[in-house]
């Protein structure tokens, strides 16, 4: 009897309007070259982002605090997993002052602030993530402050700590929809990330509140409505949507691409809710045109 051939389905293709061109390699380089300089990270490189060249040439980052390595391992990212033997690390104490005067070499207006989870440390990093907001807007007082915060593990008085350090903007990913939780997100929980966009909403004191999530890992178009709705409920005031991309071969497999025109559609869904804004594309990362999608908020 013959060997059973079984058919395995290959992942869908890349369509072109999910793919970014690659052409400002000096600018990538040059900046590159100024972040290892001060021992500096960014998101737009640890987690592979699409539009890292077209970022880096108009002198935008996103910084990455807390160190390269984190302590979660989600089923969609790429950055590398802290080892339990490594918990506890020290951090980088120079690195609050570092991000500001790199910030202030690149004479950013608008600079976001982001970190690894660090479940490992009491205070989840929270005192150095309120320090260097505070370093930033000493060392450019003009300049507006966006925090892409952890969870902090659902404790209040750690979110409390960042949002006492003055950031215009706080950021809390939800990432996707409940249902795929377990799968996307396993050392998360979705009712603690609404908790903490609801703690921040009533506490921010001015700020905007701001969540992200992909599509494409497998949800439907009611999962990413219901979605939005908690969101709002929750008194978060911008979303962001964009196409989840398996960033290296160890990730989860993307599911499907979406459509632009279905973009639109959670675009226009949102708006009706109540949103201030919504950017919503393929390429739309939360901290992707950041600065726009805020003054389109404060219009």
């Amino acid at each position: 009897m013959g060997d059973t051939l079984v058919q395995i389905a290959p992942h869908p293709r890349l369509p072109e309007w999910a793919r970014k061109g690659r052409t400002h390699f000096e600018s990538l380089n040059r900046l590159k070259s100024g972040l290892r300089r001060l021992s500096l990270h960014t998101v737009c490189e640890l987690a592979r982002c699409p539009n890292i060249h077209e970022c880096f040439h108009r002198g935008a980052a996103t910084f990455m605090i807390l160190g390269d390595r984190c302590t979660r391992g989600c089923g969609f990212c790429s950055v590398e997993k802290l080892h339990a033997r490594e918990h506890g690390a020290a951090l980088d104490l120079a690195e609050p002052a570092n991000v500001a005067r790199m910030a202030a070499e690149m004479k950013l207006r608008y600079v976001v602030i982001t970190s690894v989870n660090r479940d490992d440390l009491q205070d989840g990093g929270s005192r150095h993530f309120a320090e260097t907001v505070r370093e930033v807007r000493r060392a450019l007082p003009e300049a507006r402050v966006e925090v892409l915060t952890p969870d902090f593990c659902g404790d209040f008085e750690a979110v409390a700590r960042v949002l006492e350090a003055g950031p215009h903007v706080f950021n809390h990913n939800v990432e996707t929809v409940p249902r795929l939780y377990r799968r996307v997100r396993p050392q998360a929980d979705y009712r603690q990330s609404l908790g903490v966009l609801e703690f921040a909403a009533r506490h921010a004191a001015g700020a905007l509140t701001k969540s992200g999530f992909m599509v494409g890992l497998g949800e439907t178009a009611e999962e990413v409505r219901e979605l939005l709705r908690d969101l709002r409920a929750a008194g978060t005031e911008v979303a962001t949507i964009g196409q989840y991309l398996q960033p290296a071969r160890r990730n989860l497999p993307v599911a499907e691409f979406v459509e632009p025109r279905r973009f639109e559609e959670y675009r226009e869904y949102g708006l009706s809710l109540g949103f201030r804004a919504v950017f919503s594309g393929p390429l739309v990362r939360s901290s992707y045109m950041a600065e726009a999608v805020s003054e389109e908020a404060l219009a």
